[in-house]
């Protein structure tokens, strides 16, 4: 399993902000973690990515644990927060070439050259962050998330602000990078869910509530909505 998670948990005094959940994620497949707000997603996803230290529990990215194994772990990362922490006075080019250099990368200009590609930043990519739409940033957070070319790949609402033809574009390349990457992807939209995830996951107050393919859930819900699934076990 690319992603392995035991147990894991985090609290803040009596407050479980994540209360003892357990997953696995698999290569090839893209899973979507789901929860309202304050349900846990996004202190996962911290978790997972070695932001946040875990009150207990384990996890474990391609075999190394996020903890013990914290910096081996992070190379196997490609990670977009919420909020991405952009340069705003770097140019697009700059700020990719750093991000390369930091993970030590070879031929950085031609790694540049092809995510921007990827991710359709060829149009701004002279331009200082600072002047870029809210879309062109996200397509800036997720090209730093793959210059390493990661094995594991976690979203926080990766298609926040796009507009939708970028929603389609940025859709549609998370699909092709799951193909051969494990994926984990946050998202309030559940159209985006059904469009792109093979598994779900929902969360509430800390808790899994529901873990399965989304046929899986579908079926055991009777073919409601997800939308109507995901309001029935977070009311």
């Amino acid at each position: 399993m690319s992603i392995s998670v035991r147990n894991i948990s985090k609290h803040y005094d009596a407050q479980k902000a994540v209360d003892s959940i357990s997953f696995e994620a698999r290569a090839g497949r893209i899973l979507g973690f789901l929860g309202p707000n304050g349900a846990g997603k996004s202190t996962t996803m911290r978790m997972l990515t070695g932001y946040l230290e875990p009150t207990s529990g384990s996890a474990e990215i391609s075999n190394k644990n996020i903890v013990t194994q914290s910096l081996e772990a992070k190379k196997h990362i490609g990670y977009l927060p919420e909020n991405t922490p952009l340069y705003p006075e770097m140019y697009v080019r700059e700020y990719l070439g750093y991000v390369g250099h930091t993970y030590k990368l070879k031929d950085i200009p031609g790694r540049v050259d092809e995510v921007i590609k990827l991710v359709g930043l060829t149009p701004e990519q002279h331009k200082k962050i600072a002047m870029l739409s809210k879309g062109y940033r996200q397509r800036v957070g997720l090209a730093q998330a793959i210059i390493h070319n990661p094995d594991v790949l976690i979203l926080d609402e990766p298609t926040s602000g796009l507009d939708p033809n970028q929603l389609i574009d940025i859709r549609a390349l998370i699909k092709e990078l799951g193909k051969n990457k494990t994926v984990i992807i946050s998202t309030h939209i559940m159209q985006e869910v059904e469009a792109i995830c093979d598994d779900i996951i929902i969360v509430n107050k800390g808790k899994i509530v529901a873990n399965d393919t989304l046929e899986g859930l579908k079926k055991v819900h009777h073919q409601i909505s997800l939308e109507d699934i995901f309001r029935k076990l977070t009311a």
